[in-house]
């Protein structure tokens, strides 16, 4: 099958070419458009927030004063359009060549996990261009980050040295919570062409982020964002309807107890008359022989507008160890298809230490599903309490063993892997070095 891009409305040309926060020129499409470099710069302008530590505790106290500005309803908002809130911002690998150097791999390819940096924070951003309230400077609301639901790759390659340039909207509101469709496109000769596609979710809160708070309605204008609306609402539900069957949850389906049963089987020696004498077959290997783990301290320099730790750094980090667990385990370079269902279930504070435990859970060809898991814990405290499940999908250079599961766990990770790897939008065919890097 092909490989499809899933393009918003925008990309189709349902807003003009030279809309972004900025006006600019048509050609050559990139001048007078916000720099990725200063997105958080104008987040923090946003919210109030202080470039300096030491002021930190100062500048949350002042937010405390704009709760007189929430909303007590919903229907006390205005209504807003999905070009409100539409954005395109640039990221000038080849027009200014000293930003290379912080998005640049050793194999002369674009970090993708600093590319989930840039997309945590412009998503924030367009959730506040939605929500912008023209009676206060500083925004009362605490944007942040609960889901990334689908991140999808296509076979462009992603090169230093051209500009890259991200544009994205609102697609879909509910009470609290807003959907983010963002694309990034990279420049080949005078196009920008597009080289991924995401989805993510984030939730208002108030001023200091200690509970809910209302975000104004979302008003259609035409059939497309009519569709883009409603495939929002559908994606509401497919993500209850996957909860409400998770194998935290209940038990594996018919045909999934079955497939661990006849794995089960395939690995007992046939020397043996028994259920504990367990026998690798060719061309496989133990699940629990492929685990990576990393430490991080968090320090301040990593904390996003509300003092707790930028979601995108979270990710950045446990990306690089999915990537270097793929990498481990494949004996290849391997290459991002596809990322999905990152829930936040809990924010990291400042201080604290980050474990991150990755491993391959699922394989199928050259295909690599890699389960990543974050969990903190104060200096002090030995108690550890999980903020993030991260799942990836990587692919090899070259075909790679098939991982088999020792113990009723790791055989609920492995169908969880098969599960998260079968809801790729399509599977991936690409010829080396076409997809992005670490």
């Amino acid at each position: 099958m092909k490989w499809k891009i899933r393009l918003s409305a925008w990309s189709k040309g349902l807003l003009p070419c030279g809309r972004g926060l900025t006006q600019r020129p048509q050609d050559p499409g990139r001048q007078g458009l916000l720099r990725i470099q200063e997105v958080r710069d104008k987040l923090r302008e946003i919210v109030g927030a202080s470039t300096n530590w030491r002021d930190h505790v100062r500048a949350m106290e002042e937010r405390k004063l704009l709760h007189s500005f929430l909303a007590k309803s919903q229907e006390g908002l205005p209504p807003r359009r999905m070009k409100d809130s539409y954005i395109e911002v640039l990221l000038p690998l080849g027009s200014e060549p000293e930003l290379r150097e912080k998005y640049l791999t050793v194999q002369n390819t674009v970090r993708f996990g600093r590319i989930l940096e840039d997309l945590d924070s412009l998503g924030v951003l367009i959730c506040y261009m939605h929500t912008k309230n023209h009676a206060t400077k500083m925004s009362p609301l605490s944007i942040v980050t609960a889901l990334v639901d689908k991140i999808d790759m296509c076979k462009k390659s992603l090169s230093p040295e051209q500009d890259i340039k991200f544009s994205g909207h609102v697609s879909w509101v509910g009470k609290t919570s807003m959907e983010v469709k963002m694309q990034m496109f990279q420049l080949h000769g005078d196009e920008f062409c597009p080289v991924l596609d995401a989805t993510f979710v984030m939730v208002a809160r108030d001023s200091d982020n200690k509970g809910p708070a209302f975000v104004n309605p979302l008003i259609p204008e035409s059939p497309e964002e009519e569709e883009l609306f409603r495939q929002g609402e559908l994606n509401k539900g497919r993500r209850i309807a996957f909860s409400s069957t998770s194998l935290l949850k209940v038990a594996p389906s018919a045909q999934e107890r079955t497939t661990i049963h006849e794995m089960f089987l395939s690995t007992l020696d046939p020397k043996t008359i028994s259920f504990q004498s367990r026998v690798l077959p060719p061309g496989a290997v133990w699940m629990e022989t492929t685990k990576l783990k990393s430490l991080e301290v968090c320090h301040p320099q990593e904390r996003n507008i509300f003092n707790r730790i930028f979601g995108g750094f979270l990710m950045r980090k446990a990306y690089e160890l999915a990537w270097a667990t793929a990498c481990s385990f494949g004996g290849s370079r391997p290459f991002v298809v596809a990322v999905d269902d990152i829930m936040f279930q809990k924010p990291v504070d400042v201080g604290s230490l980050l474990f991150l435990s990755s491993q391959v859970c699922f394989t199928q060809n050259n295909y690599i599903q890699v389960r990543v898991h974050s969990e903190v814990a104060s200096l002090l405290s030995k108690e550890h309490t999980t903020t993030n499940v991260f799942h990836f999908t990587f692919m090899s250079e070259k075909d790679v063993p098939l991982v088999f599961p020792k113990t009723y766990g790791e055989s609920m990770l492995y169908l969880d892997g098969q599960r998260h790897f079968s809801s790729m939008s399509a599977p991936v065919t690409s010829r080396k070095g076409h997809l992005v890097d670490l």
